[in-house]
């Protein structure tokens, strides 16, 4: 290139990055990580901040609430959520890694009855004990399990309890060259679900791995809500920013306490508050003049103890953007 072709090259221009607050409900597409799309959605927003509310596999695909700004604080409250996913666990044929990224380690024909399989599915539901799967990011001394898994070495892990609320079969076929289980499950925070499909296999006597794995519930949080990373893509700005739902959708358990203006500045402070409450292990507390969102809390002996916190630059950046920020919640203390 010539010098005179350097010199008029346009230098590419940066992303100014700005304050961005609230939770976008992402329909994960195949193939990325949770943190891979997490960039992505950062990225089309402009946010100087994010976070998820727990990792999805690439395999996955399905609801994937994204929290920016001020509610990356609220983030953790998400993780005790139950889920609830659609999966196809493939018969028959069983893998390193429990689905289809898998090598195929074990082939055994498919004999069980329709009966064996609803007698099995009764036998999963309620508490169950669950070993971790080799391949997942629990950590073992220090140390991801597939990481010891990729470097061919099987550790000892200890069974987990969890609990299965609902397991309903969509669709069944039992015989054919591809035999599969379509479910849906509903369970507690920390279930594997390529565990709970590759143990329902084995039961059956013909083992198994996941094909699919569809998140379609998580929290409060509904797939029909979502919108998919082409669609957001497609979109001007101020529609990507409309997606937005605000910090509060994440406390949707929480009892709502408002304060007065001089007891607002107070609990901002970290000051805790007295009043005329019952005891209440989840708060949200909002301003009253003007109506925001000022952070978490709990309620003992007549005390609001503040817990999580917004600044009041975050308070005054959501009051911009969104003029109208009342607690749309049932509970109110």
């Amino acid at each position: 290139m010539s010098d005179m072709a350097a010199s008029t090259r346009t230098p590419r221009a940066k992303v100014q990055r700005r304050p961005v607050h609230g939770v976008l409900l992402l329909d994960k597409p195949l193939g990325l990580s949770s943190n891979q799309a997490l960039q992505k959605v950062k990225w089309l927003l402009r946010a100087e901040k994010a976070g998820h509310t727990g990792t999805l596999d690439p395999l996955a695909t399905g609801v994937l609430p994204l929290c920016f700004g001020a509610a990356t604080k609220f983030s953790q409250l998400h993780l005790d959520a139950d889920k609830t996913y659609e999966t196809t666990v493939r018969l028959g044929l069983k893998t390193t890694t429990a689905d289809a990224e898998g090598e195929v380690i074990s082939k055994r024909p498919v004999t069980c009855t329709v009966g064996q399989v609803v007698e099995v599915l009764d036998r999963f539901m309620g508490p169950i004990a669950q070993v971790p799967p080799m391949y997942s990011a629990l950590k073992k001394d220090g140390k991801a399990l597939y990481e010891y898994a990729r470097a061919g070495e099987t550790v000892e892990r200890e069974a987990r309890q969890v609990v299965i609320h609902d397991l309903e079969l969509l669709e069944m076929q039992l015989e054919g060259e591809a035999p599969f289980l379509r479910l849906r499950v509903t369970c507690s925070k920390g279930t594997y679900i390529r565990t709970l499909g590759e143990d329902i296999a084995e039961a059956l006597g013909c083992g198994g791995h996941l094909s699919a794995l569809r998140r379609v519930v998580t929290g409060p949080f509904e797939v029909s809500e979502c919108v998919t990373l082409e669609d957001l893509s497609a979109m001007d700005e101020p529609q990507r920013e409309a997606r937005l739902m605000p910090v509060q959708c994440l406390l949707p358990d929480h009892t709502t306490v408002t304060l007065d203006s001089e007891n607002s500045g107070r609990f901002l402070s970290g000051v805790r508050r007295r009043g005329n409450w019952p005891d209440l292990d989840r708060v949200s507390v909002f301003g009253e003049n003007p109506p925001a969102l000022l952070g978490s809390a709990h309620v003992k002996a007549g005390e609001l103890i503040p817990g999580r916190l917004l600044s009041p630059l975050e308070i005054q950046q959501i009051l911009k953007r969104s003029p109208v920020n009342q607690p749309a919640l049932a509970k109110q203390a």
